[in-house]
């Protein structure tokens, strides 16, 4: 059996500061740690995530060796923080490795098909990790709150889902499903910020607006789903994303600790020595360059 990953935190934590605290703040049988680390006190964000994210990158090269397929479903309220947990764990990933699946609305080719069809398309061969940035779940969420689809096709979903997901286990798949919780208050002032913000403006979709009206609804919604789907085989994590940057920590922790995984990081490398054959080339002249608007202080001399 592999090591977990808080059997193997030590290797980029200060354990001097921080081994007791750790020892307390594992997570045992899916209970929450009997004592939180508290951020910007007991551990640094910064530093921890550096550390999560190594983890993460010997995670995938296990998942790689093994040939494990791990899928990981990112749901939520809209502006809870699935797609800034995403990015920080795919960050440092090969995305032949690890790729992230984000589905826009369906064709109307793919309103015809078999409702699941068009995720099974994604789901991950032999030594590969799918982040689903959204699911099949949003016949649940915002297909029956918005009325996308009819009751007979929502109750059919509630009915066939946890088969689905059952049969997905049983052929071997390691199924991890997140739930992003983010209070009114919060939704509310992440909203605001976007308004603010042109370069997260375009996160505010007409559908994200809608939503607004809908609160009372998505929540009656994601309640009805989580009393459908929430099986042995593939359980609900919900992760409280009122902070983001705890968010973001403590969904890669639970991730790197629900698939036992060893350190397989090769030896360092020796490089051979590099070709200097000599070899008489184009002139530079004759290449065409972008414009060079920027500068080092001191240009460096080009070889191409």
């Amino acid at each position: 059996m592999g090591k977990t990953f808080h059997e193997k935190e030590q290797t980029f934590l200060d354990v001097a500061r921080l081994g007791a605290a750790l020892n307390e703040s594992r997570v045992v049988d899916g209970q929450p740690p009997r004592k939180a680390l508290r951020l910007g006190v007991d551990v640094d964000y910064e530093k921890r995530l550096r550390g999560l994210q190594v983890e993460l990158v010997k995670f995938q090269q296990w998942v790689r060796h093994k040939g494990l397929r791990v899928v990981a479903v990112f749901e939520g309220r809209d502006a809870a923080g699935k797609g800034g947990a995403i990015k920080r764990i795919t960050e440092c990933l090969n995305p032949r490795i690890c790729r992230v699946v984000a589905l826009s609305a369906p064709s109307e080719r793919e309103k015809t098909q078999w409702y699941f069809q068009r995720y099974v398309a994604h789901l991950p061969a032999a030594g590969e990790i799918v982040l689903f940035d959204r699911s099949w779940y949003n016949r649940a969420g915002v297909e029956r709150v918005m009325g996308f689809c009819t009751e007979a096709e929502y109750i059919e979903f509630l009915h066939s889902c946890p088969q689905f997901e059952r049969m997905l286990v049983r052929s071997g798949i390691q199924l991890i499903k997140y739930w992003f919780s983010v209070s009114d208050e919060e939704q509310e002032r992440r909203f605001q910020d976007r308004l603010k913000d042109v370069t997260k403006r375009w996160k505010l979709s007409p559908m994200d607006i809608e939503s607004r009206r809908h609160w009372v609804d998505y929540s009656q919604a994601k309640d009805e789903m989580f009393a459908n789907t929430d099986i042995k085989q593939a359980p609900w994590y919900v992760v409280n994303a009122d902070n983001k940057k705890c968010a973001r920590l403590n969904v890669i922790s639970h991730l790197l600790s629900a698939i036992a995984y060893e350190d397989l990081t090769p030896e360092p490398i020796k490089l051979p020595p590099a070709d200097r054959r000599k070899y008489v080339r184009p002139p530079i002249a004759d290449q065409i360059f972008a414009p060079e608007i920027y500068v080092p202080p001191t240009k460096s001399k080009l070889s191409t």
